[in-house]
């Protein structure tokens, strides 16, 4: 006798209810994820933090969130994503928890080691959202769940007003019980997904757990994960960024650039969904090298310094000032982070389609690389204010970077078009 498939009640509902879950689930990790934005600002205070520490603290659960999602990929490739997501949530919920009863700077390190977890929560969601749908609509499915970076924004706006009423200890205890409250509804929200349900029932085992790291071999991996380090680590460093840039150099008071930072926020991770919906219709590829070509000229743009210039004129020498004014350099972030949210939905895009049994593993590595990205960049800005005293030195960074992205890119498609059409694969598509 065949063995079949037992249908989960309400399969036709199923990949809908998956998609909706793990969206708002990922908000509140996210939101969880991204509390020391806040709460670090009154912990700096009380504990007299250098800024040295204070960048420690703040950046910790950024970077255990980044490094954790190769591993949490893994598990979710073998063990199924409703298990190791509500895992992940109870585990972060119990480290934000314990973090309201920190009193020294080492518990506290400690603690956001476990709220870092959060993050991780990016790579389990992908595999798990993109095994409930068809590739042609993977795109779609990808960037909608992508929209939970927006969690960002929701501490941003919440955190301060619970902050102002209690204390920073309040704000852990509150996020904590909502991502343990979230975690059970998960669960109980959720069905496993077809490929564990299917294991389920025939009896297949997983596979040996050093065979889910083999793609990993593959460069093609790393380019997807170099795509991602700009896509989403840089859009995360200007999100960090940009108050202080606006504060610094057109003076704006920190209530003014703290709202033009969210509003850069908020629209950068919602049309992340609309980035899927593209990828799915015109292809991740286009989305890509839009993304890149548009992203290379606003951030030349940005990277101008002001000059004052001296022509030698017919009638004599003739000077004029040249600079990026505030509204200018508005319109222009803005831009350069809605191709960043379509950017980033087009990177997944690619995962499942070339990797369809190792989303976990690879979603995991491009995830982590991408993390890193906003981990490492805002420290590459300040290192580079310092060495060439320009405000604009970060956006020559990133000038350097998406132009890499998109040569790498062009060259090595030429080279599976060539190797395609039957012509020895060139050293640049390897």
């Amino acid at each position: 006798m065949t063995a079949t498939l037992p249908a989960a009640p309400s399969q036709d509902k199923a990949p809908a209810r998956a998609l909706l879950m793990s969206t708002i689930a990922f908000t509140v990790c996210f939101a969880v994820w991204t509390i020391f934005s806040i709460i670090g600002v009154r912990i700096k205070q009380e504990l007299g933090l250098t800024e040295t520490e204070f960048g420690l603290l703040v950046g910790t659960p950024i970077l255990t969130g980044s490094l954790v999602r190769i591993l949490l990929g893994v598990w979710t490739d073998r063990f199924g994503g409703r298990l190791v997501y509500t895992t992940t949530m109870l585990a972060a919920a119990v480290a934000t928890f314990l973090l309201a009863f920190a009193q020294t700077y080492t518990q506290m390190l400690v603690a956001a080691l476990g709220v870092g977890l959060a993050g991780g929560s990016f790579a389990v969601g992908v595999a798990y959202v993109s095994r409930f749908y068809p590739a042609g609509k993977q795109g779609t499915a990808l960037g909608i769940f992508g929209v939970g970076n927006v969690g960002a924004a929701v501490t941003k706006f919440a955190a301060p007003f619970v902050l102002l009423a209690g204390g920073w200890q309040d704000v852990a205890l509150i996020w904590a019980a909502v991502l343990g409250f979230m975690a059970f509804i998960f669960w109980f929200g959720t069905e496993d997904d077809p490929v564990i349900r299917e294991r389920r029932v025939t009896g297949a085992k997983p596979r040996n757990f050093w065979a889910e790291f083999a793609p990993l071999k593959d460069v093609r991996v790393w380019r997807f994960g170099l795509y991602y380090f700009f896509s989403f680590g840089a859009f995360v460093a200007l999100a960090l960024w940009l108050p202080r840039y606006l504060i610094g150099v057109y003076g704006f008071d920190i209530a003014m650039a703290g709202m033009i930072g969210a509003a850069y926020s908020i629209p950068a991770s919602i049309f992340r969904a609309y980035g899927g919906v593209l990828s799915d219709r015109v292809g991740a590829r286009t989305v890509m090298y839009w993304t890149f070509a548009v992203s290379a000229v606003a951030t030349l743009i940005l990277s101008l310094p002001p000059a004052d210039y001296v022509l030698r004129g017919i009638n004599g020498p003739i000077a004029f000032h040249f600079e990026v004014g505030p509204v200018a350099f508005i319109v222009v972030a803005f831009v350069l982070g809605f191709f960043m949210s379509l950017g980033k939905a087009a990177v997944y895009k690619h995962i499942p389609v070339y990797y369809p049994d190792n989303v976990g593993a690879v979603g995991g590595l491009v995830g982590m690389i991408g993390g890193l990205g906003g981990f490492l960049l805002p420290i590459a800005f300040g290192v580079l204010n310092d060495l060439t005293g320009l405000w604009t030195s970060c956006f020559m960074l990133l000038f350097a970077i998406v132009v890499a992205s998109l040569l790498w890119m062009h060259f090595a498609i030429r080279g599976m078009a060539r190797q395609a059409a039957g012509e020895p694969l060139g050293l640049a598509a390897q």
